[in-house]
């Protein structure tokens, strides 16, 4: 197996860009919505194929065996065609590594394989109508009856469960502990009986999301990853590198380029009023790049990121807000109209940056959390 480890930063970023370009498909170029599973499995399966469906898994699990400077560039590299979280990505970005940490020999021989296959894709069982960014207030009860634990109760905002085989749940399984301590990490099959689906419906028609109801669902005993009541700090273990991503620069540059096609279109780099805020959000975005840089290079180092990481957070997903705001005044009236639409020469999606921008600020831990944090671990302010 190749040791990509062992090429510079930069040849590998080649190797994985001209890869890219020869074989990703062009329809899947930035598209208008999030994927679902039926668009990237052919390309799933072409990654897997390759033997690159698991950047970030080590070897001898299947995986590249990346180090966080080329796991990084491998990221960035896909980001730059395919714009948002895929429906692989729980299994393979969050599960995986997860499972290889925490989980049992059985748990692995079971579930790894099969996620790099492509035969089981995986959803993550976090938020409830009632415990959304305080998740420790989650009600959803597992009890332990022989050797099945039995569920009851709701998960909302389940990206793509309508699309998975399998979820990755947090669930209560002791009310009279602490919040975080009364909490188990279990793995749940979602072809079990009293599983209900309801999709959510965004506003540009799209059901990225569900709500899903357990009612006395089972799932084995032998799918508790860690020790009962320790899903906390194994949930928390799991955010480790992806929180990185959560401040990528990737929507504000292509939303900044959205805005400048459709000021060109429009002809509004006349106007001083419209250069001038295009000037302020382009370095924003040339801020965001640069904060990005610095944190990317503790991954790289192997360090682990700090809690002003939230501040990489807080930095993207505004300045995403502020730059789709800005094109749709730009746009006059069309900015009111879905999809494409005809601005001078050019045929541009104008509002749908906008609206993929509303949850940015929710998604990943919403961004008064992450001031709370900022706030009590980086500047020692009180509760």
């Amino acid at each position: 197996m190749k040791d990509w480890n062992a090429l510079s930063d930069e040849n590998f970023r080649q190797q994985i860009r001209s890869f890219f370009e020869a074989h990703f498909p062009k329809h899947l170029t930035h598209l208008s919505r999030y994927p679902r599973w039926a668009d990237v499995k052919e390309w799933y399966l072409k990654l897997s194929a390759q033997g690159w469906a698991a950047p970030n898994w080590p070897k001898e699990h299947g995986g590249m065996g990346l180090d966080g400077g080329k796991l990084l560039a491998f990221v960035e590299e896909q980001e730059r065609w395919l714009m948002g979280r895929a429906p692989y990505e729980p299994g393979i970005m969050m599960l995986g590594p997860l499972l290889i940490q925490f989980g049992t020999e059985q748990q692995k021989r079971t579930f790894l394989p099969a996620i790099l296959a492509g035969e089981h894709v995986w959803c993550q069982g976090y938020s409830e109508p009632n415990a959304g960014s305080d998740l420790a207030n989650l009600k959803t009860e597992a009890v332990l009856e022989g050797d099945e634990y039995v569920i009851n109760g709701s998960k909302i905002w389940t990206s793509f469960a309508q699309d998975a085989t399998h979820m990755f749940i947090l669930v209560r399984t002791e009310k009279s502990a602490k919040k975080q301590e009364g909490i188990s990490f279990l793995l749940l099959d979602m072809k079990s009986p009293g599983i209900t689906l309801r999709p959510i419906r965004n506003i540009l028609g799209y059901e990225n999301f569900c709500q899903v109801f357990f009612d006395n669902v089972r799932a084995p005993a032998r799918w508790l990853v860690g020790k009962p009541n320790q899903g906390w700090t194994i949930a928390k273990a799991m955010l480790g590198f992806e929180r990185i991503f959560l401040g990528s620069p990737k929507h504000p540059q292509f939303a900044l380029r959205r805005l400048e096609a459709v000021g060109r279109a429009l002809g509004r780099f006349k106007d001083p009023v419209f250069a001038d805020r295009f000037a302020q959000l382009r370095m924003d975005v040339a801020d965001l790049v640069s904060t990005y840089a610095r944190y990317a290079d503790i991954v790289k180092r192997g360090e682990l990121l700090g809690p002003d990481v939230s501040l990489l957070k807080l930095w993207a997903t505004e300045t995403f807000q502020r730059i789709t705001e800005a094109t749709l005044e730009a746009a006059d009236d069309a900015g009111g109209l879905a999809g494409e639409v005809s601005l001078g020469d050019a045929a541009l999606d104008v509002s749908s940056p906008f609206y993929t921008a509303r949850p940015a600020t929710i998604y990943g831990g919403s961004n008064e959390i992450q001031r709370n944090i900022l706030a009590k671990n980086v500047l020692g302010l009180p509760g």
